[in-house]
C-alpha cells in the first residue's frame, strides 16, 4: 500500500508541475481547464481574477447585443417614420429580426428586463444620428425623444406613423 500512497503523492506532484494554460496565449485551452477545474471542485487551483472577468465580460456581452438590437430597432422605426417613400422590405425585415432578437437576449437573460427602458433611451440617441446620417436628413428632424415607446416598439406588428411635413422639418 505503500506504494500506492506514493504514487497518488508523485501524480499529485507532477501534476501541479504540469503547465496550466495561459490565460492570455491560449484563451480556449484556458477556459477548458477553468471549466475542468471547477467540475472536479478544485476551487483553490482556479484563475479567480480572470475567470471572474470573463464571466462579468459576458454579463456585458449580452447587455450589449441588447443595446445593439435596440438600436437597428429603433433606427429603422425612425427611417419608417421620416422617409416615407423610401419605406423598403429590408426595412420591415430589420425590425422584425430586432424584435426577434430582442425577444431572445431577454428570454436568456431575464435579469436584464428591468434595464430594458433606459437602454432603449441610450440607443434610441444613438439610432437617431445614425438614421440622419444615413438619410441625410438633418438631425433636427428626428425627435429627441421617441415618438413611441419601448413596448411598443417591441410589439409584433407596431409600425409608427408617417412623420408630417412639419414634423419632418
Amino acid at each position: 500500500m505503500i506504494d500506492g500512497d506514493m504514487g497518488d503523492a508523485m501524480g499529485a506532484l507532477l501534476q501541479d508541475k504540469v503547465a496550466k494554460p495561459d490565460y492570455e496565449a491560449d484563451f480556449y485551452s484556458w477556459a477548458m481547464s477553468q471549466a475542468k477545474l471547477l467540475r472536479e471542485g478544485r476551487l483553490d487551483d482556479l484563475d479567480i481574477a480572470n475567470l471572474a472577468e470573463e464571466i462579468e465580460t459576458s454579463g456585458r456581452s449580452e447587455r450589449n447585443a441588447l443595446r445593439s438590437h435596440y438600436k437597428t430597432l429603433a433606427l429603422h422605426l425612425l427611417k419608417y417614420a421620416h422617409q416615407p417613400s423610401m419605406k423598403s422590405r429590408s426595412w420591415l425585415v430589420s425590425i422584425v429580426n430586432a424584435r426577434a432578437e430582442i425577444r431572445r437576449v431577454i428570454e436568456d437573460n431575464p435579469g436584464l428586463k428591468p434595464m430594458r427602458d433606459e437602454l432603449f433611451a441610450k440607443d434610441y440617441a444613438d439610432a437617431r444620428e445614425t438614421a440622419a446620417a444615413e438619410t441625410g436628413l438633418a438631425i433636427k428632424t428626428f425627435p429627441r425623444q421617441p415618438a413611441f415607446s419601448r413596448a411598443s416598439a417591441e410589439e409584433d406588428g407596431f409600425l409608427p406613423p408617417a412623420a408630417t411635413a412639419i414634423e419632418r422639418g
